[in-house]
């Protein structure tokens, strides 16, 4: 009866969980209020172009396929 009754809140708690949008606005789950729809996949896509971007240089790294410099060809500043 124990284990029933702690499933029971559990499952609860977890449901309690992802009804909650905590501050996302009106149906918009999972959503923050800072960015809109389309400011997020803006910021997914620049990501992903970045690390995509950083995989190719290391895969170049690797292979020894760029001249022997010490520059850095990323922007540091």
């Amino acid at each position: 009866m124990k284990k029933i009754a702690a499933l029971v809140v559990l499952g609860s708690t977890l449901a309690g969980m992802m009804v909650g949008t905590g501050c996302a606005r009106p149906n918009e789950v999972g959503w923050t209020p800072a960015y809109t729809a389309h400011e997020r996949e803006q910021l997914i896509l620049r990501n992903w172009d970045y690390e995509g971007k950083q995989k190719d240089d290391d895969i170049d790294h690797m292979l020894l396929l760029r001249p022997a410099s010490h520059l850095t060809v990323w922007n540091v500043r």
